[in-house]
């Protein structure tokens, strides 16, 4: 398993900041619920820095229009350990929270809600055989320190 960390990350604004818009690292969903209150974790600043703790996943909603007639849009990412964001989806309309419910519950019952893996880059060379193997030690987590494959 991996350790989280806190990263200062941008957290996008999503539609108009004269409309509804708000941020949301997510640690659970309530089936039960309905709209945006399915999504439990804690409100961030949207439309700036913020420290977030990575691996995470982050709902970001806003609205588009006129406050007479608004858009919802939300935008679902995952917090990576480099401090970068990984758009995951997104949706639009009244179905928003819906539509997104099934991937974040996907993204938060993953083991490592990290992107894909990179492939060889010969910038590894420049680590040493220790360094490499007390990665992939970390990688493996504890109960793969053991040797057993």
């Amino acid at each position: 398993m991996h350790s989280d960390v806190t990263v200062a990350v941008e957290v996008p604004l999503v539609g108009d900041a004269r409309l509804k818009n708000w941020a949301k690292v997510v640690t659970n969903v309530d089936p039960d619920q309905n709209g945006g209150w399915a999504y439990d974790g804690e409100f961030i600043a949207a439309g700036g820095v913020q420290d977030v703790t990575a691996p995470s996943v982050l709902l970001v909603y806003g609205e588009r229009g006129s406050r007479g007639d608004p858009r919802p849009e939300a935008h679902l990412y995952l917090v990576n350990t480099d401090a970068t964001l990984t758009l995951h989806s997104t949706a639009t309309g009244r179905a928003w929270a819906r539509t997104l419910r099934d991937s974040v519950v996907e993204l938060l019952e993953r083991d490592s809600p990290f992107p894909a893996q990179r492939p060889w880059d010969e910038n590894l060379i420049g680590y040493s055989d220790d360094a490499l193997r007390a990665e992939l030690a970390r990688r493996e987590g504890p109960s793969r320190s053991d040797g057993a494959t």
